[in-house]
């Protein structure tokens, strides 16, 4: 069905195979390189964080050395100037993150005699999208020396500005540009700290604690570290004492997270500089998927655990909440959260719809608007979004995450989902969630390896017992006795349905092939069919959890019957029949090494659409959106087209 959805492109540009279109002329088809891959991202956050305007950026310009002529990457003119090399303000030398900034011929010393041969150029900056460096250049009797600064100006600011953040100067990341300065800050710990892996995320985990603390609550910008204080112990230890200072206010809102007696655990030099690394973001007001896309990989390299747990793509996860499209008003749960995909996907489909209705209901004043907002989302996510997970490391990193975006942690606990609710902690008991929830979203863990023993635990669920198919009255009969074990998958099935409110309820969950078609589960299919309705059944392609796991499964959407229903349907010895959706996921957008993939012509030429994003500035202190268009290759991903199919084949059902 949703294979044979074509999607369409405005105003589209066909790119040769191995090329990519530069972003700053859109028209220029450059050879696919991991360095031309970080260059392209370092010219859309100068454009789209900096503010740079694109007239003034030159890409690949050749620089006059003596009897050398180089090219730099990225030259950055002054205002309204000519493209000379007397008037290059700013240098960006871009590698492939293989080069290493000591390099003789291509580290910063390359970028440093490139800004010495330009008279009036101030700033530099080196990156390999791993490592990245900014300078100054400081002229002093006729000799030049650089000085290391946490970033480069934006367009317009002043060298006081930069060393000091002001809040609406603060950029939302775009693009990769997030990810880069997340893996950047963790590698950084873990190779100046002397800390494993893992213990470097769980340090970069409390600094981003600090620094939405500081972009929510504080009326100055604390998180920040100027160069001269980089340049010193005594500046350094004045940024350590600022950090701890918010980490100790985030330490009293967040007591299920982190401990009294916990403390950022970095030596002064390393904290300086992760500092320095984020301080020119704005994390909430960063795109959700570009925090996702981040946070996440971190997440997912240093979290993984070995009870078949595997992190739902973020796409696949849209197409789900789509599908069921939540509301305010509404419980939504996940019951086997991870790093909270789904219910920060749900959370924001729905704060998107709080949006454009305070939008709507002001017609257009926004200042009065974004007054209204933040408490109906505050309402929502502190009500409405709920999160369990057996795994206390996941449920504490998903809890960051969810404050990253939007908030809604305070519905996310530590708890075993199949155990008797009698055993959870009071706060989650009193959500009462049996049969009072609307939507869950949810991906089990599943697997043979993971088994769920314990009889206890067994004896509560109808698909825990034995059951044996009856030929002669051709139906699965329950047995009395309890099974050995059970893969846990085949239990969250019945514990979603028994979470859902009957009659409305619904539940869109990732499940394992095997459990629709292998023919000794045919009593779970039973169980199923007699419990709920079947409201669509989605393939998804054998590369969706690629390149993390191979494993093939499917998408199934279940609405939970009334007591009336099932009643009735055992009377009559029969079900009634109904119409099920049904699709196939052949496009997930990336391959089975997780590389992304593109839609492309017939001659295997990649197809780019001009697509128009709408921004946040600000002007006088208020919040401004502005429509800003831009190139991007289409990715070749269905799954919002199956989404969209459903809702339209589901109001024709009505």
């Amino acid at each position: 069905m949703a294979d044979s959805i074509a999607p369409l492109f405005p105003t589209a540009v066909i790119v040769q195979q191995g090329r990519v279109l530069d972003f700053i002329d859109g028209r220029t088809q450059r050879v696919e390189t991991p360095e031309e891959y970080v260059r392209q991202e370092i010219l859309k956050s100068l454009v789209r964080e900096y503010d740079y305007p694109k007239s003034d950026v030159a890409v690949e310009f050749a620089l006059r050395l003596g009897s050398r002529k180089p090219r730099a990457d990225i030259v950055i003119f002054e205002e309204d100037e000519g493209h000379e090399q007397s008037n290059a303000y700013i240098i960006v030398e871009c590698k492939e993150k293989k080069v290493k900034a000591t390099d003789k011929k291509e580290g910063v010393g390359q970028l440093q005699s490139y800004m010495a041969a330009c008279p009036n150029a101030i700033y530099g900056m080196w990156t390999n999208g791993l490592e990245r460096f900014c300078y100054r250049k400081l002229e002093s009797r006729g000799k030049i020396r650089f000085e290391e600064i946490p970033d480069l100006p934006s367009f317009g600011q002043t060298e006081e500005d930069a060393e000091r953040p002001q809040f609406e100067q603060l950029k939302p990341a775009s693009s990769d540009a997030l990810l880069f300065a997340f893996r950047r800050c963790h590698n950084y710990i873990a190779g100046n700290q002397g800390l494993q892996k893992p213990q470097a995320f769980w340090e970069l985990l409390k600094l981003i604690f600090a620094k939405i603390h500081d972009e929510r609550e504080s009326s100055e910008v604390q998180f920040y570290a100027a160069a001269n204080e980089r340049n010193s112990l005594n500046g350094q230890l004045k940024v350590k004492r600022r950090i701890e200072e918010l980490f100790n206010a985030v330490k009293a809102d967040y007591p299920a997270i982190f401990q009294t007696n916990d403390v950022v655990a970095l030596n002064p030099t390393v904290l300086s500089y992760i500092v320095s690394q984020l301080q020119m973001y704005s994390l909430l007001e960063s795109d959700v998927d570009v925090k996702g896309h981040a946070y996440e990989e971190i997440v997912g390299s240093n979290l993984r655990g070995d009870r078949g747990e595997f992190f739902t793509p973020r796409n696949i996860c849209e197409m789900a909440v789509n599908m069921l499209d939540p509301r305010e008003g509404q419980t939504i749960l996940d019951p086997a959260c991870g790093t909270g995909g789904f219910l920060i996907s749900a959370m924001n489909h729905v704060i998107e719809k709080i949006r454009a209705s305070e939008r709507e209901k002001w017609k257009g004043d926004l200042a009065r608007a974004e007054a209204k907002i933040p408490a109906r989302i505050a309402k929502f996510a502190g009500n409405s979004i709920i999160g369990l997970d057996f795994n206390p490391e996941l449920v504490k990193a998903t809890k960051m995450n969810m404050v990253m975006n939007n908030d809604g942690a305070g519905g996310l606990f530590q708890a075993n989902s199949l155990a008797s609710p009698a055993t959870w902690e009071e706060k989650l008991r009193k959500r009462s969630l049996i049969g009072n929830v609307d939507l869950i979203f949810t991906n089990p863990p599943f697997g043979s390896k993971i088994p769920i023993d314990e009889p206890s635990i067994l004896e509560q669920y109808d698909l825990g017992h034995s059951w044996t198919y009856s030929a002669s009255q051709d139906k699965w009969v329950k047995g009395s006795s309890v099974q050995k074990s059970q893969p846990p998958e085949i239990l969250f099935i019945e514990r979603c349905v028994k979470f859902l409110k009957p009659g409305i309820g619904r539940v869109a969950m990732v499940l394992p092939d095997g459990i629709l078609g292998s023919p000794g589960l045919g009593y779970v299919r039973d169980w199923i069919l007699r419990h709920t309705r079947i409201l669509a059944s989605i393939d998804l392609h054998a590369d969706t959890f690629q390149p993390n796991v191979s494993v093939q499964t499917s998408v199934l959407i279940l609405q939970k019957k009334t007591a009336e229903e099932i009643a009735i349907e055992t009377a009559a010895d029969a079900m009634n029949d109904y119409p099920v959706f049904m699709a196939l996921a052949s496009h997930v957008g990336h391959d089975k090494r997780g590389n992304k993939t593109y839609v492309r012509d017939k001659r295997g030429n990649e197809i780019v659409q001009e697509t128009e994003e709408t921004i946040r500035e600000y002007e006088s202190g208020k919040p401004v959106y502005k429509k800003q268009k831009t190139f991007q290759k289409v990715v070749d991903d269905n799954t919002i087209q199956i989404a969209q199919a459903f809702r339209k084949w589901l109001s024709e059902q009505s």
